[in-house]
């Protein structure tokens, strides 16, 4: 057996992403070199990238347990850890690396990444600064460096780095999306005519092809041109639901368990808060004015906002989930012992925020699965509930592509609607239960009476009237690390309101599906 043409073999398995064979063939030969740190390394990627996050840790700790010098192992194993929260644990292991080799590009990048995940937005940048100095024309960094810019609004920046990376080579499509999301278009702008032709090249990748046509998507609605529109909608659409291959029956188990395992739980029962600092939960479908919501309420100067987080989800994951099922019997255990290190995690987390105010906002939109959780662990908190149109929601789905595995759902159109119809089901559940706790933000009402639902927003969470909450877009803290960071640095505009009339034509099945 020739060793190096075997881990050719899984490299190659890997770039195809044959995730499982790959693992397979790993195991094989570690069975036969049980000694060999790289393949303990190549197994562990193989389990990461195929989202099996717990064993890549395992496969990564082997690695470094053979050959303590394995920095790559150590850098992997940091990156796996960040995945499920260990931010603590991961940045340390970051900083043993660039203490062994300061040079270290992909430790440096990856750390940068961590920062950026938990706002510290200022050494995020430094970070991919000092990479940069070491590899000026490296892609991978240089975008990440625009993705941190664009989401503190420094759009400048973004559009000059942005420049540099089509420069550098003009087929990264990636950078095509991020510019066409900064560029308000019309249909004899320079850029839409470059992407046009960009797109027509017969070698393009499946990847490629989705970020350049969802970008040109983007510009000819811009320039309200919907057929054309549409047409490279739907290229991208179904390019991105052929590789991510999502079946919608997991996610119709999930929340079935969810209603079974909340059926009869007294939500009186309540633990003790761990900190006295409060939550306030902005969740619902998204792209229903989340972000929005949060800007407006982050602009207070009791609140900090936090953005899209991710701690609750790791912890139902962590704690009362076994094969993307809730487990009815652990949430019926006492909810005054074990359970309890659910709350004390989340703020724990949360302390690497650095948060000096009475107020924190949690938007991650699907934190509407978890609101049983919430009622329970996080009596103090305040749950927000955005609504909007559904086919207005529905259509902006469609109109975008996401960087989170969990919104895998969103490149079909019975898939969109039928995770609509999911969570209609669900909250309903959940207003049976505890509703009178729930505050229900109509994102048409708050486009079109800003002031007074403002208001009404502010007197829910006890916060006192503040000018710059009305001004929002003037005065925004909170960085914006999802798609809709064009539009919240905006004043409140009503145009997005019944966009869907638009696409009827296009679109009518998804929304002749929906409840």
């Amino acid at each position: 057996m020739n060793l190096i043409d075997e881990i050719n073999k899984v490299h190659n398995q890997i770039k195809a992403k044959n995730f499982k064979e790959a693992i397979e063939r790993c195991n094989k030969l570690i069975k036969k070199f049980p000694n060999n740190s790289y393949l303990c390394n190549l197994a562990g990627l193989a389990c990461q990238q195929s989202q099996n996050i717990k064993a890549s840790i395992n496969y990564f700790q082997r690695s470094i347990e053979i050959d303590s010098k394995n920095l790559s192992a150590k850098n992997n194993l940091a990156n796996s850890l960040k995945v499920i929260g260990k931010f603590d644990i991961s940045e340390k292991i970051y900083l043993e690396i660039l203490k062994d080799d300061p040079n270290h590009v992909k430790c440096l990048n990856n750390y940068g990444n961590l920062k950026q995940q938990i706002n510290d937005y200022e050494q995020s940048i430094k970070l991919y600064k000092k990479a940069l100095n070491i590899e000026p024309n490296n892609i991978v960094i240089l975008m990440s460096l625009a993705g941190s810019y664009h989401s503190i609004g420094k759009i400048d920046e973004t559009t000059k780095i942005v420049d540099t990376i089509l420069k550098i080579n003009p087929l990264i499509m990636s950078a095509h999306k991020l510019k066409s999301s900064i560029i308000q278009y019309n249909e004899n702008h320079s850029h839409l005519s470059e992407m046009i032709n960009l797109s027509k090249k017969k070698d393009l990748s499946d990847e490629q092809n989705i970020d350049i046509n969802f970008a040109i998507g983007k510009a000819h609605e811009d320039s309200n041109n919907y057929e054309e529109a549409f047409k490279s909608l739907k290229i991208a659409n179904n390019l991105k639901n052929k590789i991510v291959k999502f079946d919608i029956n997991d996610q119709k188990k999930l929340f079935n368990s969810l209603k079974d395992s909340f059926d009869n739980i007294n939500f009186n029962n309540q633990v003790e808060n761990y900190d006295p600092t409060k939550i306030i939960f902005i969740c619902g479908m998204p792209r229903s004015g989340t972000t929005l919501v949060e800007q407006i309420i982050a602009s207070h100067t009791r609140v900090t906002g936090a953005g899209e987080l991710v701690y609750l989800q790791q912890s139902v994951r962590n704690n009362f989930m076994s094969k993307d099922i809730i487990k009815k019997n652990l949430v019926h255990e006492d909810i005054h012992a074990e359970r309890a290190k659910m709350s004390k995690d989340y703020f724990d987390l949360l302390k690497l925020h650095n948060i000096n105010t009475d107020f924190i906002t949690d938007k991650a939109p699907q934190n509407f699965r978890w609101l049983g959780f919430i009622r329970i662990f996080f009596p103090g908190s305040k749950i927000i509930h955005c609504k909007r149109n559904p086919r207005d929601i529905c259509l902006s789905l469609y109109k975008n592509s996401f960087a989170s595995q969990d919104m895998n759902w969103s490149y079909s159109e019975t898939n969109i609607a039928a995770y609509y119809n999911l969570y209609s089901d669900l909250m309903n559940f959940w207003n049976e239960k505890f509703g009178n706790e729930i505050y229900e933000m109509s994102y048409e009402k708050l486009v079109s009476h800003k002031k007074l639902e403002t208001e009404n927003l502010l007197s829910f969470l006890e916060l006192d009237h503040e000018e710059t909450c009305f001004e929002h877009h003037k005065n925004v803290k909170t960085p914006i690390k999802t798609v809709s960071v064009s539009q919240a640095r905006k004043p409140i505009y009503s145009s997005s309101v019944n966009k869907n009339e638009f696409y009827k034509n296009n679109l009518n099945h998804m929304f002749s599906l929906l409840e």
